[in-house]
């Protein structure tokens, strides 16, 4: 697959964060760092599940992986990688940018793109901060990535939110540093703002009609690839449930989770999917065009 200006359906990118239940932020106040490795790993199968769903649908994607996953599941690493998947950077400890300090950003994404790195023989291009924490207080963020030596990021949502967002940003692929590409999660534009139209809880909320459409309408009308997201969390019902958890959180975190892989298989029938480094090939590389069959 390589970026292409001729006629057809627009390649959108699948993109999958790979974190499991316990490291989710809304429940770091619940859950201490100090407890994740007493904690049920369900990290393992639930990935299996996704290779396998990609492999019935000969599709590849990008995994934005855990550094701390990476190191006590390596063979899972490698097995993504060799299946033609692309290995990318969801930073070490599933720590938000903007809790951070610069150093403390810096080393824990240069940790974590030199463990992925070893492990799977290939440079680590691309970057997603942990809950879309870099925003317009700390666009420093940009120049860690660049001196760590990422491609690209797609650390962005613009959109309004009560954890994330950065609503005046740009909704589709924009240089940030020389060398270095933000590509933002999709929105739709709409009734004079940006809406969440690039997977997540989102899309386990909404009805499929509608996150489908909202895709398409990206597609044909601003004429750009979506990229679309999920956790391997979000397809397992039998994940060990967190107690003492707000009812906010509880309904974002469990809402339709035993409806979510129906819906993802859907929507692999229903778009073309490919890696991001693949997708926004020219984008990465300092060109404007995207990916096409």
């Amino acid at each position: 697959m390589s970026d292409s200006t001729a006629p057809g359906p627009l390649i959108n990118a699948l993109t999958i964060d790979v974190e499991d239940y316990f490291q989710v932020s809304a429940f770091a106040p619940h859950i201490k760092r100090s407890e994740w490795n007493s904690r049920e790993c369900r990290i393992e199968h639930n990935v299996a599940r996704i290779l396998e769903m990609l492999s019935v649908n000969k599709t590849k994607a990008t995994f934005f992986t855990l550094g701390w996953i990476a190191e006590r599941y390596p063979q899972l690493i490698r097995q993504i990688a060799e299946q033609g998947h692309e290995i990318a950077s969801h930073g070490y400890g599933h720590e938000r940018a903007s809790d951070l300090t610069q150093d403390a950003f810096f080393a824990d994404v240069q940790m974590a793109k030199v463990i992925l790195e070893d492990l799977c023989g290939t440079e680590v291009k691309g970057y997603r901060a942990p809950s879309f924490s870099i925003g317009a207080g700390n666009l420093w963020a940009f120049d860690c990535l660049d001196r760590a030596g990422y491609r690209y990021s797609s650390s962005v949502y613009p959109i309004r939110h009560d954890h994330y967002g950065m609503p005046d940003s740009p909704r589709f692929a924009y240089s940030v540093r020389p060398g270095l590409v933000e590509i933002p999660v999709t929105t739709l534009r709409a009734l004079g703002r940006n809406l969440p139209s690039s997977g997540g809880g989102y899309f386990r909320l909404l009805p499929y009609a509608l996150s489908r459409w909202m895709l398409k309408r990206v597609n044909d009308s601003d004429q750009q690839p979506g990229i679309f997201y999920f956790h391997p969390w979000e397809i397992d019902v039998a994940q060990p449930r967190v107690e003492g958890i707000s009812r906010k959180t509880r309904f974002r975190h469990y809402v339709n989770i035993s409806r979510m892989e129906g819906k993802l298989a859907q929507l692999l029938d229903d778009f073309k999917w490919g890696r991001m480094d693949e997708v926004f090939r020219r984008s990465i590389a300092g060109g404007a065009a995207v990916a096409r069959v």
